[in-house]
């Protein structure tokens, strides 16, 4: 078992208040975040955006080793992650998460890597905890 942690201060309420995130790795160190930066593309972070990187990144990294186990020794994989907000009722919810992958892996045909993917997609543990619609667009390219 791993446990990671990240921490969140805000300082300020509402649209006038401001954030900052910082991870145990320090890979985020007091990184801005608040409304401006979820709502109006104000440089910093936002939730939505940390989910995606998340996401894609596991997503990857589990059809990685998907296709380790398979039995491919090369290839390279390259996933793009878009996170939905919407809103509903008087807040927001996450509603989806769209993963976008173009792979590369030699000697693969097109139906085992998309049986592969998909499987990779329902074991990622970043899908699991999602509670939201989960879509995979998916190309092998030579």
């Amino acid at each position: 078992m791993t446990k990671n942690t990240a921490s969140a201060r805000y300082e300020g309420l509402g649209k006038d208040g401001k954030g900052a995130i910082t991870t145990k790795s320090g890979v985020l160190k007091d990184q801005p975040y608040g409304f401006a930066t979820r709502f109006e593309g104000a440089p910093g972070t936002n939730p939505e955006e940390l989910i995606a990187a998340a996401h894609a990144a596991c997503f990857t990294m589990a059809t990685s080793f998907a296709l380790a186990r398979a039995g491919y020794a090369d290839g390279t994989l390259d996933t793009d992650c878009t996170v939905t907000l919407d809103k509903e009722g008087d807040g927001f919810a996450v509603k989806k998460s769209e993963l976008t992958m173009k792979a590369s892996v030699p000697g693969i045909s097109a139906e085992d890597f998309g049986r592969i993917a998909d499987e990779a997609k329902a074991g990622c543990p970043i899908s699991k905890l999602l509670n939201c619609e989960i879509t995979l667009d998916r190309e092998l390219v030579a």
